[in-house]
């Protein structure tokens, strides 16, 4: 009889990518963040058959293109399915993001730091509202 091997859940911790304190801090809660999203899921969630559902978790923080490559490259030998990328700190563009089209995912993130970063979000709400704005951003209608 054949073995199938069933899909694992990724989960990428994503963080702030700013050195001189910014990364340093937040590298252990982010990382704590992934290995309990994994516990979670491990503990909670079964394969349809009632198989135990395996997690991969990225060998290091990712805060740019390299992090995010290697990151894809350990989930594509270990048969990942879907990915939650996870972050206490948040904005992030697509150089963290999983990108993949074929894959499901998700991303649980929470700002519970000092350093929200903002400017995302504030640009590409101003791209969205060209008319709303004319040299002031303008993010509330």
């Amino acid at each position: 009889m054949k073995k199938i091997s069933l899909p694992k859940i990724g989960i990428r911790p994503v963080i702030d990518g700013r050195r001189m304190g910014v990364r340093e801090s937040l590298e252990e809660q982010t990382m704590n963040m992934a290995k309990a999203t994994a516990a979670l899921i491990i503990e909670k969630i079964r394969h349809a058959c009632g198989a135990q559902v395996e997690c991969v978790i990225a060998d290091t923080c990712i805060a740019g293109m390299a992090e995010s490559a290697a990151c894809e490259e350990k989930f594509s030998s270990q048969n990942v399915g879907v990915t939650i990328t996870v972050t206490p700190c948040w904005c992030y563009g697509s150089e963290t993001i999983d990108m993949d089209p074929m894959r499901p995912k998700a991303i649980w993130g929470f700002n519970g730091t000092e350093r929200p970063g903002a400017v995302l979000p504030c640009s590409g709400a101003g791209g969205a509202q060209p008319e709303r704005h004319s040299g002031v951003l303008n993010l509330w209608p």
